[in-house]
């Protein structure tokens, strides 16, 4: 497809133009980010210090802070910018490379989070065998292979989105360059392009649905067959966990990705968008690692390292 690209740069309308709103959503996104950033910097951190965090399940917690620090800071400081000076014009290649980093990074999230599940399984289904399934191998393979197909999907959407002309309108009704809204604005034929995001998207998601339904199908089977109670909370409550990021995650994903273009409010869907892309990142160290007690206690032996450091530096 040739590509006659007139445009050099998009504008993003963001969430609202209402000017008494600016402020308050800046203060309000630059506190969800804060919290973003000082809750996964502060897992990543966590984990690589205490040794006993250096297991499967903290491997994928780590990689998943990681994950949700990339797409995060691929979208939410620009629309930071637009609240506080009104910056809304992004270039041509920057539009592009935004689109390109969040789908990555969202992409593997969504591989992780079916990892995740699988470790789950084996711990609560296999446990006599766990260390022998979740090898350090097997977890390397998993998350290299979940950021191998993240960029890997990434770059055929970016190329699939940007070999379109752009020659009607550069107005990107959103906050962010997302793969529907960009796509909208060709004035190209975008029936196979579409074809194709909805494809991948579909595969990528029931691909990893799939394994998570699976996963889960046989955890709740333990977990009834289970006899001690303390057991039966200790792996529902790791369900429950897992399980309300995995609702959020997949069906604001599925909201967007996979009902048909023409059924698409752009109101709706910006809403359904603040979710994956800020709240979600945001809620991820809260569900699946603030509420566990291994963590908990990391924190406070870190807190009391820090203390006696700043003591004897003092003294």
């Amino acid at each position: 497809m040739e590509n006659n690209t007139e445009v050099t740069e998009f504008i993003l309308l963001g969430l609202t133009n209402a000017p008494e709103l600016q402020v308050p959503l800046f203060i309000i996104f630059t506190l969800i980010y804060l919290i973003n950033l000082v809750g996964n910097l502060g897992m990543i951190l966590l984990i690589l210090l205490d040794t006993y965090l250096h297991t499967a399940m903290y491997f994928f917690l780590g990689n998943l802070a990681l994950v949700d620090l990339g797409y995060s800071t691929a979208v939410t400081p620009k629309v930071m910018a637009g609240f506080l000076i009104g910056e809304k014009v992004i270039s041509y290649n920057a539009c592009a490379a935004q689109m390109f980093f969040f789908v990555a990074f969202a992409t593997t999230e969504n591989l992780l989070l079916a990892s995740m599940a699988y470790d789950r399984y084996a711990a609560v289904c296999k446990p006599l065998h766990y260390t022998s399934i979740m090898t350090t191998r097997v977890c390397a393979h998993l998350v290299i292979g979940s950021y191998f197909s993240g960029f890997l999907n990434a770059s055929i959407h970016v190329r699939d989105t940007f070999s379109l002309s752009f020659c009607i309108s550069n107005v990107v009704h959103h906050f962010f360059c997302d793969i529907p809204v960009v796509m909208a604005l060709s004035c190209s034929d975008r029936h196979i392009n579409e074809l194709i995001l909805g494809f991948l998207a579909s595969f990528n998601i029931l691909f990893a649905l799939l394994i998570i339904l699976i996963s889960y199908l046989f955890i709740f089977v333990t977990i009834l067959k289970m006899h001690s109670a303390e057991g039966y909370l200790k792996a529902l409550s790791t369900c429950a966990s897992h399980l309300t990021i995995v609702s959020i995650f997949y069906g604001t994903g599925i909201f967007m990705y996979l009902q048909p273009s023409s059924s698409h409010s752009m109101d709706t869907d910006k809403i359904a968008s603040v979710f994956y892309t800020m709240l979600i990142p945001m809620l991820n160290p809260v569900v699946y690692s603030l509420r566990n007690k291994e963590v908990k206690n990391a924190f406070k032996k870190l807190v009391e390292k820090a203390r006696y450091s700043l003591g004897l530096v003092f003294y």
